[in-house]
């Protein structure tokens, strides 16, 4: 593999870590893998990232774990009969750059003592934290980095989703020195378009 996979990890649920996987996909003409999908496999996020992209290159690879439940991996899991175990988890071959979705946030559980943080050190990926400006934000967005860092996960850059609040984005660049990739704006209707226009935004 030529570069190291990219994890996109958020500071929380909802935050824009598909639509921002999306993006980079496209951009980079990457392939893209899911780990573990939760909720509605009929309308994933692998289907829904396949439906916004316009390249031929991307290969979309198979979750390892797909649960029906749209609740954290571990509760899913148990509702599904399923133990999710951390040796199941192998890179996809590829020759491509892999983009890696999470669920959730970093301290989303797996299972009773494996946590999303402990599949990205496992799988030796470098982090995309996807953030949003929200009050709680920097709280959140700041925890996220030090968490990373405490795990010493090699934090590719920060990627601002949505509606811009200047003052907050500063404060945790500065505080953190982490690098920016780029502010994405909020766009009413997600299609190929948007995207291929969101990737003028970020820098990677």
């Amino acid at each position: 593999m030529p570069n190291k996979p990219l994890f996109i990890t958020g500071i929380g649920t909802g935050i824009g870590k598909t639509f921002v996987s999306a993006v980079l996909t496209e951009k980079l003409q990457a392939d893209y893998w899911k780990p573990v999908q939760s909720g509605d496999l009929d309308s994933s996020d692998t289907l829904k990232v396949k439906s916004l992209i316009s390249n031929t290159k991307t290969v979309f690879h198979l979750e390892t774990y797909g649960l029906t439940q749209p609740y954290s991996p571990h509760k899913s899991a148990a509702i599904d009969g399923v133990s999710i175990e951390k040796d199941k988890f192998h890179l996809p071959k590829t020759n491509n750059r892999l983009i890696i979705e999470g669920a959730g946030g970093l301290m989303v559980p797996l299972n009773d003592s494996f946590l999303i943080i402990d599949l990205i050190k496992q799988l030796g990926a470098s982090a995309i934290l996807v953030s949003q400006n929200y009050l709680g934000s920097i709280n959140h967005t700041l925890l996220s980095i030090a968490l990373l860092n405490q795990y010493q996960i090699p934090i590719e850059g920060i990627i601002f989703n949505g509606k811009s609040d200047a003052d907050s984005e500063s404060y945790i660049l500065q505080y953190t020195g982490i690098k920016l990739l780029g502010r994405v704006p909020e766009y009413e209707v997600l299609d190929k378009k948007t995207i291929i226009e969101a990737g003028e935004f970020i820098t990677l």
